[in-house]
């Protein structure tokens, strides 16, 4: 069971980590997951535990390693309390107020002097330490703090410790206004860094925020305002202008527009009228429509989106995972190195060790460089904000894992009916209005978009059929009058010894029937190419191995692939089969399925990306790692580009930061550089590797707002 904990105010990334992981230790807890952006931790429960001592002893976690953390189930209503600026800060204000009068005590001695006609002048220097070291403990109180914290649950080494380590070594060797500077612009860059990664939040919160208040429902001739989440099936719903869908449903009183750009990205208007299927989270912009709910609010797209989104940071990239994990001792390492750096000046040099650029300042500078926050912040928010933006353009992750594992994608294999083409078939020929009408009234129980289009087109009276048996690949079999009669494709009739006549068929998708061991004729149905499948399959071909893989006949699948420049397929396929060509056709690179059957749902399992379509069924898109809302295929070459490009920043990052890192390490140890200066390659560092992961988001706005221009 899957409970969201809200921590409000919980923003270290190296804390998120432990909580992350302590969690997870617990006994009565499968795994835990935190969620950046709201700030909510997953916690998936075993069946047999207590909600309030589990409550507790999570909230009992976070107090060790943060102050001022509101932790509280999510359906919890709790009072959020603003933190006392002036209580949490105090000591550091007045730290600040001390080092401002040290640094000004040249001018006060004299004041004395010509007051008291008496010398002070001896007493400065001894005067100014006192007072330096009395306001930077002050400074790093907030720090030493969190760090007592630390060490009384275990956790010693983080940056904290790093900064507390350097500084005071500075100070040591009698650097004071370097260490104050460094502990002053540190703290104004950690809260510039807080500051623009709460930004980014919002602004990646903004991306998804597509709650409904409220939803009309009319009652008995009465609009009656109900919450969304009390909506049933077979309700009518009113959905007045600028007012958003709030469940899946189909246009039955109005015609009007819709906005659907927030779900798909797509700009342009939808026209909908009478029997229009409809989204959840869609703006009505035309006039007043009403609709029948097909779906209950939990089951509807628009939940549907907002909980893929927040639930994706379950399942973490391997990028995210290896960063977690390489800071986790990363900083251990860092101050090994910086006693070795020291221990080398006393054994080879011990007269270089305390003086000005000697080894006690150098490897003080050192700690200071080798901060990991750079990498710990920019690399989880590349991805989350990419997760944002795709579900903008109507493409949902179910994890970020997918979205790293997509970028190294080699071999894509499509399904056609439904993905490929429209899925609306039209019955083009059949044998006589018998064969139709007996085939009709079998299909009827089939949910088939093939039966659907013969049960529409047959006009006459449907006959009684018993012991309908449907057989998945094949077709069904059904009683009538007492004598078996088969539905479906040429192999079922084959099975079953009952041989099909050698005539010429039309190219079309064709339902052969068979009674009493007779073939007595069939109904061809015809499917049109998406004109987007085109231009997005010849795109393909050039960069990937791209297949079609697909249940129909050899003649359809032919006419299909010619049309898309002669792609490789495989026709007349079962679902079990098409699991083992596919099979045979990968290779060791990253593979890729689309479709959007209930056949198609073994393979979507199978291969290492699944990749469902909006309308497809719901056991495909349960098993699925990637859904594109609108059914268009062009959006999974926009999701292939999106990742690509995540996982290039991403890697931007992490090789900036360590070249960066590398060089002023080197530096610091030959003696070269300045504490002040080392400040750059932590926070400066940190800022810039999380506005290069953030700019996606703000090239979009950029982009939306020339366009309005």
């Amino acid at each position: 069971m899957i409970r969201k904990i809200i921590m409000k105010n919980l923003t270290c990334s190296n804390c998120i980590s432990k909580v992350e992981r302590r969690t997870s230790r617990l006994e009565y807890v499968n795994s835990a997951s935190f969620n950046y952006t709201n700030q909510t931790l997953l916690v998936d429960f075993k069946d047999d535990y207590d909600e309030v001592i589990a409550l507790k002893e999570i909230k009992s976690i976070v107090d060790l390693l943060e102050d001022n953390i509101e932790t509280h189930y999510f359906e919890d209503k709790v009072v959020s309390t603003n933190p006392n600026f002036i209580k949490d800060y105090l000591f550091v204000l007045i730290g600040m107020v001390i080092i401002f009068f040290t640094f000004s005590i040249h001018r006060i001695f004299p004041l004395f002097n010509s007051i008291f006609n008496t010398d002070y002048e001896g007493l400065i220097p001894l005067t100014k330490m006192i007072l330096y070291w009395i306001g930077y403990l002050l400074l790093i109180s907030k720090l030493l703090k969190t760090q007592f914290k630390g060490i009384r649950n275990f956790n010693i080494f983080n940056e904290n410790t790093l900064m507390i380590i350097a500084t005071f070594a500075a100070m040591f060797i009698g650097k004071y206004e370097e260490s104050i500077a460094v502990v002053i612009l540190y703290s104004i860059g950690e809260y510039l860094q807080s500051r623009a990664v709460s930004r980014s939040k919002n602004e990646i919160s903004e991306l998804i925020n597509l709650k409904i208040d409220f939803a009309n429902v009319l009652i008995d001739g009465r609009v009656i305002i109900k919450d969304p989440m009390q909506i049933k099936i077979g309700d009518t719903v009113v959905i007045k202008n600028g007012e958003r869908i709030p469940v899946d449903g189909e246009v039955t009183l109005g015609s009007s527009s819709l906005n659907t750009s927030e779900l798909t990205g797509e700009t342009k208007l939808r026209r909908v009228e009478i029997g229009s299927k409809v989204l959840s989270g869609n703006i009505n912009v035309g006039n007043v429509i009403h609709m029948t709910a097909l779906k209950e609010y939990q089951d509807s797209t628009l939940a549907r989106i907002i909980d893929l989104i927040e639930n994706s940071t379950n399942n973490k990239s391997k990028t995210e995972m290896f960063i977690t994990k390489f800071a986790r001792v990363y900083t251990p390492i860092v101050v090994g190195l910086a006693l070795l750096l020291v221990l080398y000046g006393v054994i080879f040099e011990p007269s270089q060790v305390l003086v000005d650029q000697g080894y006690v300042y150098r490897a003080a500078i050192f700690l200071v460089i080798s901060c990991p926050c750079s990498l710990v912040l920019s690399v989880p928010l590349s991805y989350y904000a990419r997760i944002g933006v795709s579900a903008k353009n109507g493409i949902l992750f179910k994890g970020l894992s997918f979205l790293n594992i997509l970028a190294d994608v080699k071999l894509i294999a499509i399904d056609k009916t439904g993905t490929l083409t429209h899925g609306s078939f039209f019955v083009q020929e059949y044998t006589s209005d018998e064969v139709l009408q007996l085939i009709a009234s079998i299909e009827k129980f089939s949910n088939h978009p093939i039966a659907t289009a013969i049960v529409d087109f047959n006009k006459l009276p449907l006959l009684d059929v018993s012991n309908v048996t449907e057989l998945p690949g094949y077709g069904i079999q059904a009683d009538y009058n007492g004598e078996t009669v088969y539905v479906g494709s040429r192999r079922l009739l084959e099975n079953n010894n009952i041989s099909v006549l050698d005539e010429k068929l039309p190219v079309g998708s064709y339902t052969f029937l068979a009674k009493k061991n007779t073939y007595l004729g069939y109904v061809v149905v015809k499917d049109e190419l998406k004109e987007s499948s085109m231009e997005t399959i010849r795109s393909f071909t050039k960069k990937y191995d791209t297949v079609m893989l697909t249940g129909d006949n050899e003649q359809s699948a032919f006419e299909i692939a010619k049309q898309l420049g002669g792609i490789e397929y495989y026709a007349e396929l079962l679902p079990e089969q098409k699991l083992e060509k596919f099979n045979q056709i990968r290779t060791n690179s990253v593979s890729l399925y689309v479709g959007d059957g209930i056949n198609d749902a073994p393979l979507l399992k199978n291969a290492d990306i699944g990749v469902s379509m909006g309308s497809a069924s719901d056991l495909a898109i349960e098993v699925s790692d990637v859904i594109i809302i609108n059914n268009d295929i062009r959006l999974l070459d926009k999701a292939i580009r999106i990742a690509k490009k995540t996982k290039r920043i991403a890697t931007e990052n992490i090789v900036f930061s360590m070249i960066v890192k590398a060089i002023f390490l080197g530096l610091s140890a030959l003696g070269i550089m300045w504490m002040w200066l080392s400040l750059f390659a932590d926070v400066g560092i940190a800022l810039l590797c999380v506005l290069n992961a953030l700019r996606i988001i703000y090239q979009k706005q950029y982009l939306l707002r020339l366009e309005k221009k």
